[in-house]
């Protein structure tokens, strides 16, 4: 059995959608990439920055509320005051965060990086990716397959592309890594 790997490589931070203030309804944000840090007595704030796409007002996405600093190692704390861009990076691409906060995350823009693989042929197929998204498996197949939905649909009811936990491949989201199992086992 050939074995493969893919990986879905994410050009840029989701945008989020939430409702914006100042434009009076639901439009999309983008990360600035920059951190607010608040101190407060003993305690702390640390929020991401995100801005309206449309009108440039921000919002601030809770990372942290009212912490004690002691509790924060020294250097996730300079990196959080020097605006360390793989950490905003990293933050901005947690949706379980971001969905926390009430943010409605979109799908970042993605390239798939790995051979092409022959249909014909049986494969244990990894795809990996650095941040777990809501992107789904079947979409990540048909488009580096160039299948219709229709012809994905038949290799999974026929079992020829399938799930090696054998989870439901229409419905599996991107973790960080899926096992696709391709031809007839």
């Amino acid at each position: 059995m050939e074995q493969l790997q893919w990986e879905v490589r994410y050009l840029e931070p989701p945008k989020i959608l939430r409702h914006c203030k100042k434009c009076g309804k639901k439009t999309e944000y983008a990360s600035s990439g920059l951190f607010r840090v608040n101190a407060q007595q003993k305690s702390l704030d640390i929020w991401l920055i995100y801005r309206c796409t449309t009108c440039k007002s921000t919002w601030n996405l809770t990372i942290y509320s009212r912490i004690n600093p002691k509790s924060i190692e020294s250097r996730l704390l300079d990196k959080f005051l020097a605006n360390d861009s793989e950490l905003a990076t990293e933050y901005a691409m947690n949706s379980d965060l971001l969905k926390r906060n009430g943010a409605e995350p979109q799908v970042s823009p993605y390239q798939i990086v790995g051979d092409d693989l022959d249909l014909t042929k049986n494969a244990e197929l990894k795809i990996v990716c650095e941040h777990p998204s809501s992107l789904t498996v079947e979409k990540i197949l048909r488009e580096k397959l160039l299948l219709t939905r229709r012809e994905l649909e038949s290799r999974v009811s026929s079992g020829t592309i399938r799930l090696a936990d054998g989870g439901n491949i229409r419905r599996a989201k991107l973790k960080q890594e899926v096992t696709v199992l391709l031809g007839t086992g």
